[in-house]
């Protein structure tokens, strides 16, 4: 049985922290990446954990059951956004789980299509969490 989805992004309007690496590296310490400043925080519908958990479920994703049957599983998807708000890369954190990372990053750039505020001063890097949670 699904609990739901829990969703963890702050939508605050605080400066970025740096301009983007040259290339468009990812930095190296996410801890320092503000979080992606949207416009209107997304409203997570609860099946989106639905496909999280049956990657877990066949065995896809080294995440053991926890005792009590509750998964919690958190992505971070570090965001590159362009200085006119378009998103310009994602990168998910390994989690050990390609589909989940690659699900979460796509997550991510819908969410964030006409709903990130442009910061006018260049690409910028930002951090998207995202924390799947149900019942297995």
């Amino acid at each position: 049985m699904m609990l739901g989805l829990l969703f963890m992004l702050q939508a605050v309007a605080q400066a970025p922290h740096g301009p983007a690496a040259p290339g468009g590296a990812v930095p190296s310490d996410w801890s320092l990446l503000a979080p992606l400043p949207y416009v209107k925080p997304p409203e997570m519908a609860a099946p989106l954990s639905g496909f999280v958990a049956s990657e877990i479920a066949a065995g896809r994703c080294p995440v053991p059951r926890p005792a009590d049957g509750h998964y919690v599983v958190k992505l971070d998807v570090a965001t590159l956004v362009g200085a006119d708000g378009v998103i310009r890369r994602t990168v998910p954190r390994a989690i050990q789980c390609p589909t989940v990372e690659q699900y979460g990053a796509g997550l991510v750039i819908s969410f964030a299509r006409g709903n990130v505020r442009s910061s006018g001063a260049g690409d910028q890097w930002y951090r998207a969490s995202l924390i799947f949670d149900w019942q297995g």
